[in-house]
């Protein structure tokens, strides 16, 4: 939609009352004015998670979009096959997880987690776009980092802004496959502090994720089981109902989220049924900062480059594989008690 003077002018619906909205009068296909990124940017920030709808888009367009915000990243760390001449781009599809296998899977990982915290500057955003959908099931939900973090009574805040985590690829190992083989040869391995600061809101977000968190299961300074516990604690508190909004996907639509306040769930329905349908989705992330703690103690790298773009990044002393050298030893002589 354009105004008298040509530019256009977006609709913002928020659909909850923390997480989402949907956007109308854009198409994704045009060249945006820079009013309209800087209107789209500002929903971003408030809403954490855009909808478009009915978008007839390619993989130049989608590449072109992201560029508005950011510098898109290769697919991913891991990934070897893109589209031919779209290294940006990382395909999302059924048919690549039944060859892989032997089960069309709909998605890889059906957890709540971040895009790839496992680096020190995970992707600041994430542009996903559905180009062939099941008639039901495979829904995504997206959660409120940041509501989660104000929803937590003051001493669970007090107690989080102190913490660090480690994060990494660790589960691919059991999933199995080309990223599991990939980790197993260069692992990738961060310690982020679980409250960041968001760097262009100031807010403060609950930055864990349970896919990454879970693998080793390392909050640094505490015990295994220490860990366990007060992660899952954290877990609970992102994934309360009332900070999440839940999409319908159909072909065409397209969901931006910010990586740096936002965890998602993949849908694992489709997993659990031999369907008769592909899910085919395309997926572009954008180059991320360094996390920094409310402390102001930036995310350590542990093992793996990280992103281009990452700025000055601290190395960690830890072990890469090491799951106990970041307890005290008397956490883990009461431990065995």
């Amino acid at each position: 939609m354009a105004d008298a003077m040509g530019l256009t002018r977006i609709e913002v619906r928020p659909i909850t009352a923390h997480t989402g909205a949907d956007i109308g009068g854009v198409d994704l296909g045009e060249d945006l004015d820079d009013t309209t990124v800087a209107q789209l940017r500002a929903a971003l920030l408030r809403w954490k998670v855009l909808f478009f709808r009915r978008q007839s888009i390619g993989h130049g367009e989608h590449v072109a979009f992201a560029r508005r915000f950011g510098v898109p990243t290769r697919a991913h760390p891991h990934e070897d096959e893109t589209p031919p001449g779209f290294p940006e781009v990382l395909a999302l599809d059924s048919r690549r997880y039944e060859a892989a296998f032997g089960r069309k899977w709909a998605t890889f990982d059906n957890g709540w987690h971040s895009d790839v915290t496992a680096l020190v500057n995970p992707p600041a955003g994430a542009i996903l776009r559905a180009q062939q959908v099941p008639p039901y099931g495979g829904d995504t939900v997206w959660t409120n980092l940041v509501a989660a973090y104000r929803g937590m009574p003051g001493p669970l805040r007090n107690l989080a802004d102190q913490l660090q985590a480690r994060h990494s690829f660790g589960h691919t190992h059991e999933t199995g496959g080309s990223y599991a083989d990939q980790d197993a040869r260069g692992p990738l391995v961060a310690i982020h502090p679980v409250v960041r600061v968001h760097p262009e809101t100031g807010e403060r977000a609950l930055f864990v994720s349970p896919s990454f968190t879970l693998a080793d299961q390392q909050v640094i300074g505490l015990s295994p089981r220490q860990s366990q516990e007060v992660l899952a604690m954290f877990h609970r508190e992102i994934t309360r109902f009332e900070y999440t909004v839940r999409f319908r996907w159909e072909t065409g639509s397209v969901a931006f989220w910010d990586n740096r306040a936002t965890a998602h769930l993949v849908p694992g329905d489709l997993n659990d049924l031999d369907f008769e349908f592909d899910r085919v989705l395309y997926r572009v992330t954008l180059e991320g900062d360094v996390p920094v703690g409310v402390d102001g103690r930036p995310s350590e790298l542990v093992s793996g480059p990280p992103h281009p773009g990452a700025g000055p990044v601290v190395t960690s002393s830890r072990p890469v594989r090491d799951a106990t050298a970041a307890h005290p030893p008397a956490d883990r002589e009461r431990e065995h008690r």
